[in-house]
């Protein structure tokens, strides 16, 4: 999962896309980069945070009326600063591309690129397949007299050989921006405009948030397998989406996703009131009563008020945020994430002690992290500590570019509810359902629905027994790697997530 900007307008848009990317931020921390275009490809890339990357002294060199930008998490392959997007390829025309998302048939798609094109990608970066098959299809075509028509070829037949999740961007240099999306829309895109006295300035952005802070206002989602460009006069052409039913993640609305975003009509906020009113049903029929409930900050703020309101329970933020740690759920490695939970969160004694707490986040991943806030809870003397998930047990590896890739990472692939609630050391834990959770998008009817398959193990895009066998191929080259690299012992990896204790 990743943010990924593109402005084109009259003027130089530089600082709209720092502006943007800063908005995009909770999407990816590892890192970024920006490329523009006055005749010449400026770019700037790196790994840390906006802040970090883009300094006055940089900005100052990124001329252009054009130009892209990406906020980087790392979801397969390294975390390298040279795997930082956008990448460049200087023919035909030159272009350069930013994206979302993961593509799962990397290995077929990398041998036909070789062996059809005759092209060998220098990273492992999943872009690069997106860019050099459109580059690959691109010239083909009558370089020379380039048509829009020539260009949502190209867009489709790269859309019929790359599988898998994404979003893209790109600059063709002296011709205009492309943005197009998978064939399912499983990842994110939108479309804005902002007049201005010079002339209108277009931008696609993965959330619509950035069009609040650049006073953007939205024109349109880029639909499943759509592919839009803007020429050099401005004009917009579109390709009609793919008829294929959208599966659009609905993991954005329960925790990618800003909360002040709106994603296909749908206000976050507002669908994560509703999964917390959902959520009622469950803790009545359980026979918990809590003094309270309380969120884990940021993103099970909105499901915890619709609970309490839905339960007639008193709701309290008992928990701050120190808002200068990071997201932990896309920090790379375990032990991050757990050095963030506990330096980012302090719960407020005085609220908790003596009271039997319902403690509302947007889901249970492995485990771990859920466990170290019901500890945080257990030492501010909470009574009881009930731990309650907005999103339904993860049973199965997200394949399209959130991190949590393998079945033995996932605590609810491998253990029951009761023993779940054991490891976490909880007094109660509830799920969402999956049903509740499908109902609610289903009313969606303009929009298909979703991509349920972290809930379901049923992936919209077919088998992928394959592609999960390669990511262990990966991971395991990766351990070995990192084991070469500090000169000692790696544990191997283990078949198993960690067996649930007793507390």
């Amino acid at each position: 999962m990743c943010g990924i900007v593109g402005f084109y307008g009259p003027e130089d848009v530089a600082h709209d896309i720092v502006f943007g990317l800063t908005a995009l931020q909770h999407r990816g921390q590892d890192a970024a980069g920006m490329a523009t275009f006055d005749g010449n490809f400026h770019l700037c890339k790196g790994n840390g945070l906006i802040s970090d990357v883009f300094r006055p002294k940089q900005l100052k060199k990124l001329k252009g009326n054009i130009g892209i930008g990406h906020a980087r998490y790392t979801t397969q392959g390294s975390s390298d600063a040279e795997l930082a997007q956008p990448f460049t390829t200087s023919y035909p025309f030159g272009l350069a591309m930013v994206h979302n998302g993961n593509v799962i048939n990397f290995r077929s798609a990398a041998k036909r690129l070789h062996e059809k094109y005759h092209v060998l990608p220098k990273t492992s970066n999943d872009l690069e397949l997106i860019m050099y098959t459109f580059a690959s299809e691109l010239r083909l075509k009558n370089l020379d007299a380039l048509s829009v028509v020539d260009i949502f070829d190209a867009v489709e037949t790269t859309q019929e050989l790359v599988k898998g999740a994404y979003a893209t961007v790109t600059i063709i240099a002296g011709h205009g921006m492309l943005a197009f999306t998978d064939p399912l829309g499983i990842r994110p895109l939108v479309l804005g405009r902002r007049q201005t006295e010079a002339g209108p300035v277009y931008a696609f952005v993965s959330e619509s948030t950035c069009f609040d802070y650049l006073g953007f206002e939205f024109v349109e989602n880029v639909g499943p397998g759509q592919a839009i460009f803007i020429d050099q006069n401005f004009e917009v052409h579109r390709k009609n989406p793919y008829s294929l039913p959208k599966a659009f993640c609905v993991f954005e609305y329960i925790y990618f996703a800003r909360e002040d975003s709106t994603i296909n009509g749908r206000l976050v906020a507002r669908e994560r009131v509703r999964l917390g009113k959902i959520l009622a049903r469950k803790v009545i029929e359980s026979g918990i009563q809590p003094d309270m409930v309380i969120d884990v900050p940021s993103s099970g703020y909105f499901a915890a008020s619709g609970l309490a309101e839905a339960i007639g329970v008193p709701y309290r933020r008992a928990l701050v945020k120190n808002n200068h740690m990071g997201r932990s759920f896309i920090v790379s490695s375990q032990a991050g994430r757990e050095d963030i939970v506990r330096k980012k969160l302090n719960p407020i004694r005085e609220f908790v002690e003596g009271k039997k707490v319902a403690v509302v986040d947007d889901s249970i991943v492995r485990g771990t992290t859920s466990r170290r806030i019901v500890r945080i809870l257990r030492e501010a003397g909470a009574s009881e500590v009930y731990f309650i998930s907005s999103a339904p047990p993860i049973v199965a590896p997200c394949i399209y570019g959130i991190d949590m890739a393998m079945s033995t990472e996932l605590i609810a692939a491998n253990y029951t509810e009761e023993e779940i609630c054991r490891y976490i050391e909880a007094d109660k834990v509830i799920y969402q359902s999956v049903e509740d959770l499908q109902e609610l998008f289903a009313e969606d009817k303009g929009h298909g629905g979703g991509c349920f398959a972290c809930f379901t193990g049923n992936y919209p895009t077919g088998d992928i027994t394959k592609y999960l066998g390669h990511i262990q191929e990966e991971r395991e080259s990766h351990r070995i790697d990192r084991k070469k690299d500090a000169g000692g012992l790696v544990p191997s990896v283990s078949a198993k997530a960690p067996a649930p204790t007793e507390h």
